[in-house]
């Protein structure tokens, strides 16, 4: 028996094996879970939440710009000096077996001064303390905050105003824990969008909500006691 080239032959189909293996595992699944999904932005113990708002456990990989190219957008937004600008989204989560227009959306564009205490606000839709204002409804939310930015040149005299929104929730009612979570999920979106930008002292927004988001009078009662 050849033995050198038994063991040649044997050699071979090892390697043969272990590329296949590796070139297996390199393989992505197209799904990802709610730890991975906007690149990872809520990962570390609102994976429930996300999944709570979202109706799903299991979402599309890479779906929607990313946030390299929002900040991109925030930036271009900024320097134009419009007061309002489009920007782009963050992601999008589109749950595995969805239709195409089934997708809760993260999206942030430059806001004009006169959106925020907007007296025209959406139907269901409650106010919030949070930056210089949180809304919420049953299947949105929205939080306005000011940045000031090394990447924003002229943002220390005028703060750049950026508008961060959730939309497409899944329907769960009502009641301020549904609204409460809408705002949760936009908030650590919020937070990744801030670290990117290096927005001086946080944007005025705190890494834990806690206490820091109390529910104001809606703007029509709040008219009401002033006259």
């Amino acid at each position: 028996m050849n033995w050198s080239g038994t063991a040649l032959i044997v050699g071979f189909a090892v390697a043969l094996f272990a590329t296949a293996c590796t070139a297996e595992s390199d393989l992505q699944s197209p799904y990802v879970n709610a730890d991975e999904v906007c690149e990872g932005v809520f990962a570390g113990g609102l994976e429930e939440t996300v999944e709570t708002v979202t109706g799903a456990t299991s979402f599309k990989r890479g779906a929607g710009g990313g946030i390299g190219q929002l900040i991109k957008k925030i930036e271009k937004g900024y320097a134009s000096g419009r007061d309002w600008s489009p920007g782009g989204e963050l992601c999008e989560m589109v749950s595995k077996g969805s239709g195409s227009r089934e997708r809760t959306t993260l999206a942030f564009h430059i806001y004009a001064p006169q959106d925020v205490n907007y007296p025209g606000s959406a139907e269901g839709e409650r106010r919030f303390s949070l930056g210089k204002e949180a809304v919420a409804n049953n299947r949105s939310a929205g939080i306005y905050f000011e940045c000031v930015s090394p990447q924003l040149d002229g943002s220390e005299n005028s703060p750049a105003r950026i508008y961060g929104g959730l939309s497409g929730a899944r329907d769960r009612g009502s009641a301020l824990q549904d609204l409460t979570n809408n705002i949760a999920v936009l908030h650590s979106a919020v937070l990744a969008v801030i670290e990117k930008l290096e927005c001086e002292q946080g944007a005025g927004i705190p890494e834990r909500l806690g206490t820091a988001l109390r529910e104001l009078p809606s703007l029509s009662s709040q008219a009401e006691s002033e006259s």
